[in-house]
């Protein structure tokens, strides 16, 4: 029996041992912050992703040559903070050359060089990759190389965002690992799962469906981080995550909804940190045939139809009912954080009797009485498709159901998960869906994404010379008064066109451990300063002191 025991004792700790070690984790950088996660990324591969999930990893696995600074500011270069480039200089109005970091190091611990700059700018303006950047990139003309530390950005025009365009969209990529890999490959490219970058935390795994785990780099040439391991625990929901957090398991959840903020308030051990929203959502119709994008859609090609549904959504009565002040209708597609935020633009209001009498005079009547206009042989019906891991615009599908039904148009609600939402989007099989923009600090770059053809996020097909000329106007404005009024007539042509319903922009609220201390948010990327977060010593708990072999 004595003996049982102890083989007994011995297993337990071989066990222990395989798992992790007890480590002395004192001083200032230390700590294990758990961040609870609905859902999880597509792929850890920049140029691959459109992913907010993605994006937060990004921001500690990869380096900008330089990122914004604490004002958002987005017109010239004053402001932005260097990363891979310590400093920079424009040689003409057309030309910007960027001085490298010698001391930045591939985790893998190669040195990063200008020809990975270049690389990076190649493979985010390559067709075969599709990056999300590559509209945004447009005005670049190229980018060479002066020397291994010298890179130099040539501009086909001068332009107000033309050094944002440069930083922002380019996460630099180690070329020396990705050189080989075909850029239409570059969605399912093995990389993806294990990223090599040079931030200031090195990858260390991934469990699919559970968690992702990120450690430090001590010798990050940026300063070492503060706290010595990221873990992203994934969740089917948000309220899962939310119960998390309650419960002590997670450290962190950055979007509270408005049962959920209540829930946290209770807890004395929690804080939260209120910010300017970058998120949007709205419904998108799919202007091309499902299954076949070189055919309009047997519905809504027609921009009345659109404008009909649009009329019978009553958009203040459910971001009232659903958020209790937490949100407000947007008068386009934009968040609460854009300036260009503007409440005098001529929204459609919310009519059902105008909706109805619009479907009418387009032929679409109840000819057989059982609820549902038709017109030829066919109904006003369609698939509504929206994610299951957002409980929010779940909800948002059943009522957009009700009151579609109300102007005599039926929908058919398709609960699936990310993946399968995107691969139907990217596919353009679908007719209409629930999405949420996570958009950046200027609306140039979200608003070429999104709406612009040939955007990598145009899934609605949107194209209208109309609106291509308008965008054009405000992204080369040279004032911020005529910034301002560009932005505008961009934003009116789009809700006259009525590509998608508007539905809400949400005023963020982020929750958080008390024994975290630094923390600072910015409102389009929460986790772009986790670098600088701390965890002091007599805030330690068991977890931050065990450490993965």
């Amino acid at each position: 029996m004595r003996t049982r025991v102890v083989v007994g004792v011995l297993v337990a700790v071989v066990a222990a041992a395989a798992c992790g070690r007890r480590v002395g984790c004192t001083g200032e950088y230390c700590g294990t912050l758990v961040i609870a996660a609905p859902g999880e990324p597509d792929i850890l591969l920049p140029p691959a992703s459109d992913d907010a999930r993605a994006a937060a990893v990004f921001d500690q696995v990869f380096v900008k040559l330089a990122d914004l600074g604490p004002s958002g500011n987005t017109i010239g270069d004053a402001g932005f903070v260097p990363e891979l480039a310590e400093k920079w200089e424009w040689d003409n109005p057309r030309t910007l050359t960027f001085h490298l970091n010698a001391a930045a190091r591939w985790h893998d611990g190669r040195p990063v060089r200008a020809e990975d700059v270049a690389f990076t700018f190649d493979v985010n303006t390559d067709p075969a990759v599709n990056s999300p950047a590559r509209a945004s990139l447009a005005r670049v003309r190229r980018v060479t190389t002066r020397d291994s530390l010298t890179v130099v950005f040539h501009f086909s025009e001068a332009y107000p965002e033309m050094f944002y365009d440069a930083v922002h969209h380019l996460r630099i990529l180690p070329a020396h690992l990705l050189r080989t890999v075909p850029r239409d490959q570059f969605r399912t490219a093995a990389i993806g799962r294990a990223p090599v970058g040079a931030g200031c935390y090195r990858f260390v795994e991934w469990r699919a469906g559970q968690s992702l785990e990120l450690a430090a780099d001590s010798t990050c040439f940026l300063g070492r981080p503060h706290i010595r391991r990221l873990v992203w625990r994934f969740t089917p929901d948000p309220t899962v995550a939310v119960t998390q957090l309650l419960a002590g398991e997670a450290d962190v959840f950055e979007y509270l909804s408005p049962p959920d903020l209540e829930r946290v308030r209770t807890a004395g051990d929690l804080v939260t940190y209120p910010y300017a929203g970058p998120y949007y959502t709205f419904l998108v119709f799919n202007l091309r045939t499902r299954g076949d994008t070189t055919l309009p859609h047997p519905l809504f090609a027609d921009r009345e139809i659109r404008r009909a549904l649009t009329l019978a959504t009553d958009r203040q009565q459910m971001v009232q009912s659903v958020f209790a002040g937490l949100a407000k209708v947007p008068p386009g597609p934009m968040p609460l954080l854009w300036a260009t935020w503007d409440s005098t633009l001529r929204v459609l209001p919310f009519d059902s009797a105008a909706a109805g009498r619009l479907l009418g005079a387009r032929g679409w009547r109840d000819h057989d009485g059982d609820g549902v206009r038709d017109k030829d042989g066919q109904k006003l019906a369609f698939e509504l498709l929206t994610p299951t891991t957002s409980v929010i615009r779940r909800q948002y599908a059943r009522l957009l159901q009700e009151q579609f039904r109300r102007v005599g148009v039926a929908v058919e609600i398709t609960e699936v998960d990310n993946n399968v939402m995107t691969q139907r989007l990217e596919t353009g099989n679908f007719d209409a869906a629930l999405m949420s923009r996570i958009a950046d600090p200027s609306p140039t770059s979200s608003v070429a994404l999104v709406w612009l053809a040939g955007g990598g996020s145009n899934y609605s097909h949107y194209d209208n010379p109309v609106f291509a000329e308008a965008y054009a106007r405000a992204t080369g404005a040279t004032t911020r008064q005529a910034s301002m009024y560009g932005w505008r007539a961009v934003f009116q042509q789009l809700i006259d066109d009525a590509p998608g319903i508007w539905l809400y922009s949400q005023q963020s609220v982020a929750a958080m451990h008390r024994r975290v201390a630094d923390v600072r948010l910015r409102p389009d990327a929460p986790y772009a300063l986790a670098r600088t977060w701390r965890i002091p010593p007599d805030r330690l708990i068991d977890r931050d002191r065990v450490e993965r072999r």
